[in-house]
């Protein structure tokens, strides 16, 4: 069994997740069925951008598990509080060899703990279409479905 161990870091550290990140982005590019050239315009400096802007405000936090045998990152999830008091999961990935084993659960755990110590007063996530097959696992954590928004698909 391996031996993960959880640590926490901030935007100044946000290019550890870099490779995680853009595994995450294909595993959605290999499940959406419209909006592909949009995530295919997605760009690791545009969203670590917009992360650093809630890190300014020091509302930012990246959970990290790394597999201390192999001595590697094997998932992160990225969380942030708004100043309306709004907490959000912005992205969770784990590698898929170590999926089923508790380290997203972990992971969305550390994060939930720190919006309740932020005292947040709403906490969402978005889940990309294409992916709800990761509603059950949303569900444990208490998020549930609220409503659907529907994009109209330019020619692609």
């Amino acid at each position: 069994m391996q031996e993960i161990k959880y640590t926490v870091t901030d935007a100044e550290n946000i290019d550890i997740i870099r490779p995680l990140w853009k595994k995450l982005i294909v595993h959605h590019q290999e499940r959406v069925r419209h909006f592909k050239r949009l995530l295919e315009s997605i760009d690791f400096e545009k969203r670590k951008a917009e992360l650093n802007e809630h890190a300014k405000k020091g509302n930012l936090r990246i959970d990290l598990a790394h597999d201390i045998e192999k001595g590697k990152l094997v998932g992160y999830c990225v969380s942030t509080v708004n100043d309306r008091k709004q907490g959000e999961i912005e992205s969770i990935y784990v590698e898929p060899s170590y999926r089923r084993s508790g380290i997203a659960g972990s992971l969305m755990e550390k994060a939930l703990q720190w919006m309740d110590d932020m005292a947040v007063e709403k906490k969402i996530l978005v889940v990309a279409s294409g992916n709800e097959e990761v509603f059950a696992f949303y569900e444990e954590h208490g998020f549930y479905p609220r409503g659907t928004i529907l994009e109209q698909v330019k020619e692609e």
